[in-house]
């Protein structure tokens, strides 16, 4: 009788916490007593491939890694500068494959810095036959630091469009600086964030604009004001089987918790964020939802600023996460650091996952000096 009784206050409890706006660790995915491998093995048919080596003669600095497909071909972009991070000569960079990323092109300008500005990866989105690009705009020497989301458009890929501003659903400019690709909804709706100025405080947002130019509105969302930032920074969103939007966002109180928020209206309105009990390592992660609806978080799930190992996490409800692969480790895998920079942190830094012909494509710079992707097939993660 007692274990009746016990089986089924369990069983109650775990109701209850389903019905809440949560997500969570099941017990025993990771094992932090394993630094280097969190006591994961890596997901059946996994390859890593290198898109940009870092040398004596080219740029020291890489970051903001993001990848797309479009019209049979792979495009890498990222940020890229000669020696330090978010500097005043940073540059965004792209590279095109034609072989499923196996070569990759050596780095074409996509925008140059000036004597007024310079930019940083925002991101891609494919609408049609046109390729967009987001270019995140900072003025120099503006204080506090913060900046706009402009975006190009090509075609064929090589011969781009002037570069004009994103703009809300008033007509005036973005002022913030939008945050991973925008996130398209089954309904068609984009959903994203961006980090709003003045200084960089996070926000979501919406638009009904199927190009991501327009028409961007301010969901309804409490942060945490931290003088220039907000507490919750560079999110990243899924959907869970019950329609629920999560949004996962970097935690710079030094939780080394990821932080969520839901939405249940289309990203209209979202809940105050709480602090979960999934590690990380206080960086920029990404999360999406696999084609047979699984929710994945890539992030690095440890209790320090320690950027290795790069897992993902999976859920097939966007809850519990209950199951977890190795993508990369520290031990034997990650090289050392090669240039010295500002911020140039060791490991491999804000993951960005893109799903393309059956695999799952991660992109990320490793130490900040290379760019790198590691894909997943899909098949394999479903096992």
């Amino acid at each position: 009788m007692r274990n009746i009784v016990v089986s089924f206050l369990i069983a109650y409890s775990l109701v209850i916490h389903a019905d809440k706006d949560s997500i969570w660790l099941a017990n025993g995915v990771l094992d932090s007593t394993q630094a280097t491998t969190l006591g994961l093995s890596m997901a059946e048919g996994i390859e890593t491939k290198t898109v940009f080596n870092a040398t004596d003669d080219t740029d020291h600095y890489a970051n903001g890694v993001v990848m797309t497909a479009f019209k049979g071909r792979l495009y890498c972009m990222w940020q890229s500068s000669p020696k330090d991070e978010d500097s005043d000569d940073s540059w965004v960079a792209y590279s095109i494959s034609e072989d499923e990323g196996e070569t990759w092109c050596p780095p074409i300008p996509l925008v140059k810095a000036n004597k007024k500005e310079y930019y940083t990866s925002g991101g891609w989105h494919v609408i049609g036959d046109t390729l967009i690009a987001f270019i995140d705009t900072w003025t120099i020497g503006q204080v506090p630091r913060g900046g706009k989301t402009c975006y190009i458009t090509s075609t064929d890929g090589l011969t781009w469009s002037k570069m004009e501003e994103v703009t809300m659903s008033d007509g005036t400019p973005m002022n913030g600086i939008l945050e991973q690709d925008p996130y398209p909804l089954p309904s068609r709706r984009l959903i994203g964030a961006a980090h709003f100025q003045p200084g960089l405080h996070v926000c979501p947002v919406y638009t009904d604009d199927p190009s991501g130019r327009s028409g961007w509105e301010r969901g309804d969302f409490e942060s945490e004001d931290r003088g220039k930032q907000s507490r919750e920074l560079e999110p990243s969103q899924y959907i869970q089987t019950n329609g629920t939007i999560v949004m996962l966002f970097r935690d710079q109180n030094s939780s080394f918790r990821k932080l969520a928020s839901f939405s249940h209206n289309r990203g209209e309105t979202w809940t105050k964020p709480i602090v979960t009990n999934i590690p990380d390592a206080r960086t920029k992660q990404c999360a999406g939802n696999l084609p047979d609806g699984t929710a994945y978080t890539v992030c690095c799930p440890v209790n320090s600023k320690q950027r290795y190992p790069l897992v993902i996490l999976l859920s097939k409800d966007g809850q519990c996460f209950d199951h977890a692969y190795l993508l990369r480790s520290e031990c034997d895998d990650l090289p050392p650091r090669r240039y010295e920079g500002k911020y140039k942190t060791l490991g491999y830094n804000y993951p960005k996952a893109m799903i393309h012909n059956g695999w799952l494509y991660v992109s990320y710079s490793t130490n900040k000096e290379d760019v790198q992707y590691t894909r997943i097939n899909i098949e394999g993660l479903n096992q």
